[in-house]
């Protein structure tokens, strides 16, 4: 990827048959979808590829265990279809996981046991392995720091895991390698119309201040939890749909916390599902479910959620979290969709995603999951081909694989507790697009997510690759240096302190 070619083409290119505004997972995923048919796509992201929701998910690839509780099995069946498509098509990102839920009442091994062979059932041919019940021994070789008074033993079974970041910088490149081209840190500052439809976007590159028209026959609105503010350019008075909710996690290290085996905890106090889950060598440790109104691109945890976090992992564990232990703690804003006035609890919201076509044309995607994002790109391609009268296309995601972009580690670590090498940096910064240091340390590298101090004290030998490979001016460098170290700070919270 070349965003310097890239930014040619978009302003060069007279007619694209998609516009997509938005570069997180459904917006990515609906480039990939459009441009493996054969489309003119163009996509355009007005911040980092997955800088805002689609970066900050508890890095599960799953059907949805609780929504088998709330009796959903269409929603549970097609994200567990979606699951097994994922690690056909990105074996390098997504793999299996096996799950403990504790026993601590005899009745519970045989109730979550049944639930749990029925999700096995429901993922068919594309199943990982059966679920399986464990006595009390095995459940702490898994587990070791489970509480172990009154312990019956657990329940075994397997989803899915993945680097969530990664993946978007991944779409982004099969993208490309499609034909289609997607661009970060082009903002689309208004629609245009002609005779009452939109037919494309003015656009401004936040890095040059270039601004121009891209034309497209059809505009798709995949912003996510921003999605109301497209929609009201295009209609003001259009009612707003979009109810976000908050979900907060916390990171810890493995010698606090060692796992062979995730955790989870099958009923909280707000009577959710919580998650213990090795990644990286770092435990994460979520999630909230906190209604909010203020909707940001980088949302901190709430010092409740922290504590309500805590407590409940807590409650299973026999280990105590000090704010010492936090090795980072981040949020994310899930883009519910309510057709019905506010006020309702975001927990019982559906996960299901949402299309509409206005007046104007413009199609708008929202809500879903990272599990779904190739299906909602599916189900948004074919109904913009109908919006823009084009002829239609067969999807040909099913089968495509995802683009392999970051090398494996090379050489010296560029910090002992950082899994990441100097090659790796290197290859992001000449071939993803990168524009500042949390781009690289952030997303296509997870160095702030699994370590903030340790992330903050590599950022000057980062920033010394990024001058050396032109991407930053050298008198931006200790500016660029200090204003990522602010960040990480706050990637602790205070809110843990």
């Amino acid at each position: 990827m070349d965003r310097d070619i890239g930014l040619d083409r978009l302003a060069s290119e007279t007619h694209w048959d998609f516009l997509i505004i938005g570069g997180g997972a459904t917006g990515l995923g609906a480039a990939v979808d459009a441009a493996s048919r054969g489309y003119r796509v163009a996509l355009v992201e007005r911040a980092d590829f997955a800088q805002g929701t689609s970066s900050r998910s508890t890095k599960l690839v799953h059907g949805g265990v609780r929504y088998l509780k709330q009796g959903n099995l269409s929603l549970v069946k097609g994200a567990l279809r979606e699951r097994g498509l994922l690690f056909q098509n990105a074996p390098h990102l997504v793999n299996p996981l096996s799950f403990i839920i504790p026993n601590y009442s005899w009745w519970e091994g045989p109730y979550f046991a049944t639930g749990l062979k029925f999700y096995d059932w429901l993922a068919g041919s594309l199943g990982i392995e059966n679920t399986k019940m464990l006595g009390k021994e095995a459940a702490l070789e898994e587990i070791p720091s489970l509480r172990s008074e009154k312990l019956h033993g657990g329940v075994m079974y397997w989803d899915g895991q993945f680097d969530d970041a990664r993946l978007a910088i991944d779409l982004a490149a099969t993208t490309w390698e499609n034909g289609g081209l997607a661009l970060n840190y082009v903002d689309a500052k208004e629609l245009i119309k002609e005779n009452g439809r939109i037919a494309g976007a003015l656009c401004e590159d936040s890095i040059s201040g270039k601004a121009f028209e891209v034309k497209a026959k059809c505009v798709i609105n995949a912003t996510g939890v921003f999605s109301d503010n497209l929609r009201q350019r295009d209609k003001p008075a259009a009612n707003k749909i979009i109810q976000a909710s908050q979900g907060a996690h916390i990171v810890v290290s493995q010698e606090l916390l060692p796992l062979k085996s995730a955790l989870i905890v099958p009923k909280t106090t707000d009577d959710r599902v919580l998650f213990a889950i090795p990644w990286h060598n770092r435990v994460i440790i979520g999630t909230t479910d906190t209604p909010v109104d203020k909707i940001d691109l980088d949302p901190k945890p709430f010092p409740e959620e922290v504590g309500f976090i805590i407590e409940n992992a807590t409650n299973y564990l026999n280990v105590s979290i000090g704010p010492d232990d936090i090795k980072s703690a981040y949020a994310g804003l899930r883009p519910l969709v309510s057709l019905k006035s506010s006020g309702s609890s975001t927990a019982k919201l559906s996960r299901d995603h949402y299309i509409e076509t206005s007046e104007s044309g413009l199609v708008t995607i929202a809500g879903g999951k990272w599990t779904t994002y190739r299906k909602m790109a599916e189900d948004v391609i074919d109904r913009a081909e109908i919006s823009s009268n084009q002829q239609h296309r067969d999807c040909r995601t099913e089968n495509l694989k995802i683009s392999c972009g970051q090398p494996k580690p090379e050489g010296e670590l560029l910090h002992p507790d950082l899994p990441y090498t100097i090659n790796q940096i290197e290859h992001s910064i000449s071939e993803e697009m990168p524009r500042n240091l949390e781009d690289i340390l952030s997303r296509r590298v997870r160095a702030l997510t699994l370590d903030r101090e340790a992330a903050s004290s590599i950022a000057d030998n980062v920033a010394s690759l990024m001058v050396a490979k032109g991407i930053m001016a050298e008198d931006k460098r200790s500016a660029s240096v200090e204003a990522f170290q602010a960040q990480a700070a706050s990637s602790s919270s205070e809110s843990v302190k």
